[in-house]
């Protein structure tokens, strides 16, 4: 009986406590459902968090084209480097030592750092920044040594492919560590980052506890949006005249700056810009952040007198016959001084024009043209506000105008300091009848999802200074400062092409007082214009303290940029030499039927009957495409190219104007570059060589007293060194 007592209290106790158990897991169950948190986590979302997988879609920053598509700036794949510790792994890095031996070398690292990193207390290790941006190849390499537990992290990096090319235009970009995310710091890129910038999408699902995704699931996706591609008005090649022609002149003269614009004065756009010491925006070795261009104020010198001299064309003040006594001038206190201290005795106003001679304009400011008036001309062109160029960090020049020698001195470009891209806008309006320009390097934006352009840049007036009487007169005067005997801008003559413009030398500030003094302690610099007839193209060109010998003017460096730069986009332009249109107008042109049918014999024949040249690509028996194209208008004895059925094969260019390659260029859509100007003497693809649309002719001219001499040297090459490819 006892017995059977204690078993009902324990059946009780029992039963007593695993109803409250009951009771308190039902409660615990009914809280769980009704609020769906436990121990203050919302259960749904955990959930999700362990049964919805997310993948990353990822998106690509916009590219940067030059002006005919040309890519300057774009996003490639790379790779990060890592390492796998984790002994638990089945890959893993099981020799710290060898590992380290093999891989310091790639990564351009010490043995040392990287054998301390590999042994690290931690699953996996990266290696800085110097395991970043690995390329495909450098990826390539590291595998072939097939090292345990190293594996890759696929990303993008953004490349330059030009290297340094308009550097301080376009900028670069790079991402940065805080956010991960691909940032621009300079140019283009931090200009237009906004547009540039890309967004990341992303898909989502559910899963098995795997990973796998579940059979029916609903996907969640949001698409990747890529950045806005952006289109400069740079031109490639017009750009590569520029990069080529200012590495020699910096090798040959290492000067402080180099600063150098070419520009449409029709438009404004920008065709190239570059300044020196440049950057490689891969490399990112950057010693200014600032562009010089657009950044840089600076009393320009002898540059700033086409301006009062268009102001006194345009008041009727500037009588060119009349004479003055030159030398030096006295204003106030102080005397001003032509730059050979002692004048040339009684000359005129166009001499004095010609020869720079400062107490010309001196007198042209005070005496003709009165020191207000002259100021509103300044306000005319505009050097009293920046120009508003689509590029960070541009300032504007200071015009010193208080004291009466400030005011006259402004006039022959001392004192009042403006920036080179300043006189570029102010000097469109010189060569476009009067209108003048602003000033651009973005031509469009386009998205490249839709293909939609969704900003397009047209060409913009920013005022009218001068009438279109006076620009034609300025253009006329200008011309005489190249083209005379007295002329300063003589080194600046081109073969073919008439030029105008005007040469400046600009004194240099001394940190102590004054100016500095000394042969090389100038400014040098050219603003010109061609072909004088109708101007195609304005250049400035600035060389700051060269290292000329006492036997070389500041003109040496600069007429070394300016002279092949012009000349070479002339041509690549298409530009006629004013001689040639002169011949134009005396023989009587051709109109080209079209050959596309007929027999190479007979079309050749019939072109050699007219006095033309004929050049025969491929060895069909078919004419299948010509240049120029049937209805064009050309003249004995120019070029015609006929491309026959079956291969088109490459041509001896040999002795070719440039003209005549961008015919073939054109014909067999090929990508040309050039090195030099004249003649051709050497080119890259050998003649009788297949050839493909996109292939790239790089073809070296010269002018044709040289071209003997260079052969002679290939020669001697080939013979010491062996054939050349």
């Amino acid at each position: 009986m006892r017995k059977h007592k204690h078993t009902h209290r324990g059946a009780a106790i029992s039963f007593v406590f695993f109803s409250l158990l009951f009771f308190l897991l039902f409660g615990r169950f009914v809280y769980l459902q009704a609020t769906g948190v436990a121990d203050g986590q919302v259960l749904a979302v955990e959930a999700q968090k362990r049964y919805l997988k997310k993948q990353t879609l990822e998106a690509k920053r916009g590219t940067i084209f030059d002006r005919d598509g040309e890519i300057i700036a774009e996003d490639i794949p790379s790779y990060t480097i890592a390492a796998i510790l984790d002994p638990n792994m089945p890959q893993h890095v099981t020799d710290p030592e060898e590992t380290a031996r093999k891989l310091a070398p790639l990564l351009n690292m010490n043995v040392a750092d990287v054998e301390r990193i590999l042994k690290k207390k931690a699953n996996q290790v990266e290696f800085g920044p110097n395991g970043r941006g690995i390329s495909q190849t450098l990826k390539q390499k590291i595998e072939e040594l097939k090292l345990p537990g190293i594996t890759f992290v696929r990303d993008s990096k953004r490349f330059y492919p030009n290297g340094t090319f308009a550097s301080y235009v376009v900028g670069y970009a790079q991402k940065d560590e805080a956010t991960n995310r691909v940032e621009g710091k300079m140019g283009i890129e931090k200009q237009f980052d906004e547009q540039l910038k890309e967004k990341d999408g992303e898909i989502k699902y559910e899963s098995d506890p795997k990973g796998f995704k579940l059979p029916y699931a609903d996907e969640q996706i949001v698409p990747p949006q890529n950045g806005k591609n952006v289109y400069l008005t740079i031109d490639k090649h017009i750009q590569t005249f520029l990069e080529d022609a200012m590495n020699a002149v910096e090798k040959q003269y290492e000067p402080k700056k180099i600063i150098a614009i070419v520009a449409d004065p029709k438009t404004g756009a920008i065709l190239a810009m570059s300044t020196r010491p440049s950057f490689d925006p891969n490399k990112r070795n950057i010693e200014n952040y600032f562009n010089d261009a657009i950044s840089y104020p600076y009393e320009p010198g002898s540059t700033m007198k086409i301006f009062t001299l268009a102001a006194a064309v345009n008041e009727g003040v500037f009588q060119p016959n009349e004479t003055y006594q030159s030398g030096s001038y006295q204003v106030g206190p102080h005397r001003i001084r032509d730059h050979n201290k002692v004048g040339w005795g009684q000359i005129t106003f166009l001499e004095g024009v010609q020869r720079s001679s400062n107490v010309a304009f001196a007198k042209i400011v005070r005496e003709k043209l009165g020191e207000d008036r002259f100021l509103q001309y300044l306000h005319r062109f505009h050097f009293n506000e920046p120009t508003g160029i689509e590029l960070p960090g541009e300032k504007t020049g200071n015009i010193l105008y208080r004291y009466p020698i400030e005011k006259v001195t402004t006039g022959f470009g001392q004192g009042t300091s403006v920036t080179p891209i300043q006189q570029i806008q102010a000097a469109t309006a010189i060569a476009n009848g009067g209108k003048m320009m602003k000033p651009y390097v973005v031509d469009r934006i386009v998205d490249p999802e839709s293909g939609k352009t969704v900003m397009k840049h047209e060409p913009t007036v920013v005022d009218t200074p001068i009438s279109k009487q006076t620009a034609e007169k300025v253009l006329d005067i200008l011309e005489t400062v190249v083209t005379s005997e007295k002329g300063t801008g003589r080194p600046y003559q081109i073969e073919g092409y008439r030029v105008a413009g005007k040469t400046g030398t600009a004194q240099i500030p001394d940190p102590k007082g004054g100016y500095l003094t000394g042969h090389q302690n100038y400014i040098f610099s050219f603003l010109g214009m061609a072909p004088r007839e109708n101007p195609r193209l304005i250049m400035y060109v600035a060389v700051q303290q060269p290292n000329i010998s006492y036997t070389e003017t500041g003109a040496a460096p600069v007429s070394m940029i300016f002279n092949s730069v012009m000349k070479s986009s002339l041509q690549y332009l298409n530009i006629q030499p004013t001689v040639e249109k002169k011949r134009v107008k005396k023989e009587k042109s051709i109109s080209l039927p079209s050959y596309v049918g007929q027999s190479v014999e007979q079309a050749t024949q019939s072109l050699k009957n007219q006095g033309l040249h004929v050049t025969i690509i491929g060895k069909g028996t078919k004419v299948r495409a010509q240049f120029p194209k049937a209805g064009e208008h050309i003249v004995a004895p120019d070029r015609v190219l006929l491309q026959t059925d079956g291969n088109a094969m490459m041509p001896d260019v040999t002795g070719w104007s440039l003209r005549d390659v961008m015919k073939l260029a054109e014909l067999l859509q090929l990508k040309p570059s050039f090195i030099g100007s004249g003649y051709v003497f050497r080119q890259n693809i050998t003649p009788g060589a297949v050839v493909k649309p996109d292939d790239y002719l790089i073809v070296e001219l010269a002018k044709p007293s040289e071209i003997d001499k260079k052969q002679q040297t290939n020669t001697e090459q080939q013979e010491t060194d062996g054939p050349v490819d």
